[in-house]
């Protein structure tokens, strides 16, 4: 088992990498080239500039069993299909169950603004919302180690 971030912008990487360094997983965080990412512990691979194109690597790099990190619902829903296990930056797990849910909501937002109409944004991140994550993340870590 790894863990694969999606670190474009993703506002948890330093907790990943404790929750990793800790119990002695191997960490890779996956970025493109407008963003500059390094690490003392993960390692870091940089795909090409353009959309998508970190998801694509990451996605090529998940096996099955391996724990991803991200808020795209997309790569999820493709990671689940891979019997990779997701989570969010919230500490809420992609499932089967809940998976098309989101995705549909997703569209049904993106629809709307395409449309003219003014959808929510995401709340604004408090450091609550890391120590939720902190504590999520490192007990799916726990489950999937004590699983092999």
């Amino acid at each position: 088992m790894k863990v694969l971030v999606d670190a474009d912008s993703c506002p948890v990487v330093k907790e990943v990498e404790f929750v990793c360094k800790k119990h002695e997983v191997e960490a890779i965080l996956v970025c493109d080239t407008s963003h500059i990412l390094t690490s003392d512990y993960s390692k870091v691979i940089i795909a090409d500039c353009g959309r998508d194109s970190a998801d694509m690597v990451l996605l090529n790099r998940c096996e099955k069993g391996d724990v991803v990190v991200t808020g795209d619902y997309g790569l999820a829903s493709l990671v689940l299909t891979k019997g990779g296990v997701c989570i969010k930056q919230s500490g809420m797990l992609y499932t089967e169950k809940n998976i098309d849910t989101l995705i549909m909501q997703r569209y049904i937002s993106k629809k709307a603004r395409l449309m003219g109409e003014r959808v929510k944004g995401p709340k604004k991140r408090k450091k609550e919302d890391s120590l939720i994550f902190l504590k999520a993340f490192e007990n799916l870590i726990l489950e999937r180690l004590k699983d092999r």
